[in-house]
């Protein structure tokens, strides 16, 4: 069905009323804007510069004063032609959204879900994490004065927790998975009224994070690449990254899609592993990279039918290629990234050493948390010598015996 944008939009009633736990809900809707109004509006200069201002039209806001006061989104794109004195053969870009206020992606769909509850007088937003998306309602919230209630996995990484609680939000930790405090958001949003700003829910979140479709084709000189790599796990941001390029396809902007790639970890891979299904089966996940690590895709449908209509394609890596990557993302680029941004990366890789990436081609890879979110899930790959004493003695025991 159809909706009017003027009150809080959830799932489509007509849709969801079959809805199953232990499937993924049918009924998450999609933002539709008047895009003919758009392209023919009387501004002859709208999206000629491409800058962020003039996106307003495609953002289901009043207007942009409403966002926190923060600087979400704009985040670097860098480019590389070789890695670590490695010739690549092709072009690869880094989008490092840890530079977001939080530290990850999900600030992009905080901030405009902040910012319509700012803008429709309410105070309590509501949410389900394992730990990002927490952590970034609950910064956006403190920064508009709203309240916020996070709903996490008692086993989320402690720095998440410890930045949810700092943000002044009240913490729920759950005895169970993801989908158990998502579970109860939607229970606690149904019997006190609070907003809920969660993935696959809240339509709105998909609009936040469709933002970096927008920067990347600005800050690619107003071209797509060939490739976009993005962490999948209950595949929204994969969504988001799609409609943001199809909100460009529509307006005529650009003329067709790039290549989108959704990578996902092999010990929780329950998005890939039913795209070629008739009836959705869950495997219990087990993977490092805790924000990809979902049982039940919530926007598995969505999801699957951008792969499907745009021709994407999917990859999948263990953890030890995450950690891996993860390493080598490091001391080649300075950026250090929590393991489900590493897995994109490590996605790229595993392109690289099939011959997948044409000469010459451009790809992005969507670098989606810092690693300081969890840097104990790389301990295992890392060693801090044991102390020595402040003499000379240890110095020449230490840069002599290396260089020998």
């Amino acid at each position: 069905g159809e909706y009017e944008a003027g009150k809080p939009l959830y799932l489509c009633p007509a849709c969801s009323s079959g809805n199953q736990p232990g499937k993924p809900p049918k009924g998450v809707l999609k933002a539709i804007y008047d895009y003919k109004a758009i392209s023919i509006s009387s501004n002859k200069n709208l999206f000629k510069e491409l800058e962020k201002d003039q996106f307003l039209p495609l953002l289901p806001l009043q207007g942009l004063s409403s966002l926190p006061k923060l600087k979400v989104g704009e985040t670097p794109l860098y480019h590389y032609r070789e890695l670590a004195s490695e010739k690549l053969g092709f072009d690869l870009f880094l989008k490092d959204d840890s530079q977001n206020p939080t530290f990850s992606f999900k600030d992009r769909a905080s901030a405009i879900v902040s910012a319509w509850a700012k803008e429709h007088g309410i105070e309590t937003i509501i949410a389900a994490s394992t730990g990002n998306a927490g952590s970034s309602l609950a910064g956006m919230c403190a920064v508009q004065g709203q309240k916020s209630v996070i709903f996490v996995p008692a086993a989320a990484p402690m720095a998440k927790l410890t930045q949810i609680v700092m943000y002044g939000a009240k913490i729920v930790p759950v005895a169970g998975t993801y989908d158990d405090a998502f579970s109860m958001s939607v229970k606690a949003t149904e019997l006190f009224g609070f907003y809920n700003r969660n993935t696959a829910f809240n339509p709105l979140t998909i609009e936040g994070k469709k933002t970096v479709s927008f920067e990347i084709f600005r800050q690619m000189g107003k071209r797509i690449p060939d490739r976009i790599f993005v962490p999948t796990g209950d595949g929204v941001i994969l969504s988001g990254v799609y409609k943001g390029f199809e909100d460009l396809l529509r307006l005529g902007i650009i003329e067709k899609m790039p290549v989108i790639v959704a990578v996902q970890a092999e010990g929780s891979m329950n998005l890939v592993n039913n795209l070629h299904t008739d009836e959705f089966r869950s495997t219990p996940s087990s993977t490092i990279a805790d924000s990809i690590s979902v049982d039940v895709p919530a926007n598995f449908y969505m999801a699957a039918d951008y792969i499907w209509k745009y021709i994407g394609e999917t990859v999948t890596v263990s953890d030890g290629e995450i950690l891996d990557a993860s390493v080598r993302l490091s001391q080649s680029t300075g950026l250090f990234a929590e393991p489900a941004a590493a897995a994109a990366f490590a996605g790229m890789l595993k392109y690289k050493s099939s011959g997948i990436l044409e000469p010459g081609s451009k790809n992005v890879v969507l670098l989606t948390g810092s690693g300081l979110k969890d840097s104990k899930s790389v301990q295992s790959r890392i060693q801090v010598p044991d102390p020595v004493s402040p003499d000379i003695e240890s110095l020449n025991r230490i840069f002599t015996s290396k260089h020998k």
